[in-house]
């Protein structure tokens, strides 16, 4: 007799799988929503009184929406800039100029840019016939000129990193077994993934081998995490990785935009996830090889770590090291087609 889904059940389905989409809905959406330029740190270079003048020119046009950093002069401005400290930067002097990178952020480069006018204005009502330039100091790679594959790299990195614990959970057995296979698949992914993003869309620049060593890590962070959460608690810890990952750690990578933009601290957390220190460190190598970028490979390192210390607790659980292989052995071998003796 064939037995049908009774309809309470049907409901429920429907009512968990409606649920979960609106979660997914939220967790991507939510950045875009709660997104505001705010405490952007901007360099100011010029006499002290007129930086001053400035900077509550700005607090009073734009409250809250530049942290402002002094400089000594346009110099020690572009030093700012090339390190990562700051987003921008406005000159002030005999020749008046505010520098952008549009590499280190189109958002914060446009809102810099719509000064120049203003700024230009209030000058020649000051009586100083001078017209205020802007500059684009660290500029995108014409391969990725507008920053759109920067902007979503993460997500590939995420699924690929997801696709890869998943599957060495699913398909390898063996605890030791397991983290070797992330670990050749984060080499030979990274390598791979590099290749294409660097060599074939040309939205990369810097050392090759640099930026396969990232995506390799972040692609031995995410799979080696959940690789050791089904070691420790079995399958159902392949569930960890959507979540944890794909709906908490991509939507705070802020690869689009900077990360003060989130409300704290969601920001600063998301730079210390694999998808945010991943995005930021592809595009500190390409374009600013000269910012400090440890705590960056200190968040892909420690995740990494966090894997094979949740696989070796895995391996060591209940009764020891010994009864976890014979079942796993047992496992294995129930998998064997069954041959009939001679």
């Amino acid at each position: 007799m064939n037995v049908q889904t009774s309809w309470r059940r049907l409901a429920a389905l429907g009512t968990a799988l409606a649920a979960a989409a609106a979660v997914l809905a939220l967790a991507f959406l939510w950045p875009s929503a709660v997104s505001k330029a705010k405490d952007l740190p901007v360099a100011v270079a010029g006499p002290p009184a007129a930086v001053a003048q400035l900077t509550g020119a700005l607090d009073e046009r734009a409250p809250g929406v530049f942290d402002v950093v002094p400089a000594a002069d346009r110099a020690g401005a572009v030093d700012l800039i090339e390190t990562r400290d700051v987003y921008g930067a406005v000159v002030l002097g005999a020749q008046p100029e505010i520098l952008t990178t549009s590499a280190g952020s189109a958002v914060v480069a446009q809102q810099l840019g719509s000064l120049a006018p203003v700024l230009t204005q209030q000058l020649q009502a000051n009586g100083v016939d001078a017209q205020v330039s802007v500059t684009d100091v660290v500029p995108l790679g014409s391969g990725d000129p507008r920053g759109t594959v920067l902007g979503v790299v993460t997500l590939p990195l995420v699924l690929g990193g997801m696709i890869g614990g998943i599957s060495v959970s699913l398909l390898v057995v063996g605890v030791w077994r397991r983290v070797a296979a992330v670990g050749v698949y984060a080499v030979v992914g990274g390598l791979t993934v590099a290749g294409v993003v660097q060599g074939m869309l040309d939205a990369l620049q810097g050392a090759y081998l640099v930026n396969a060593a990232i995506v390799a890590l972040t692609l031995a962070a995410i799979g080696g995490v959940i690789v050791g959460f089904v070691s420790l608690v079995g399958r159902a810890g392949i569930a960890i990785g959507p979540v944890l990952f794909l709906l908490f750690a991509n939507p705070l990578a802020s690869a689009a935009a900077p990360w003060q933009m989130l409300p704290a601290p969601w920001g600063a957390i998301g730079q210390w996830m694999p998808p945010g220190a991943a995005a930021a460190l592809l595009r500190d190598h390409s374009y600013f090889p000269r910012a400090d970028a440890s705590q960056l490979w200190l968040a892909l390192a420690a995740w990494a770590v966090v894997g094979l210390v949740l696989a070796t607790a895995g391996h060591f659980r209940g009764t020891g090291a010994v009864t976890h292989l014979a079942i796993e052995e047992a496992e294995h071998d129930a998998r064997e087609p069954l041959v009939a003796a001679p």
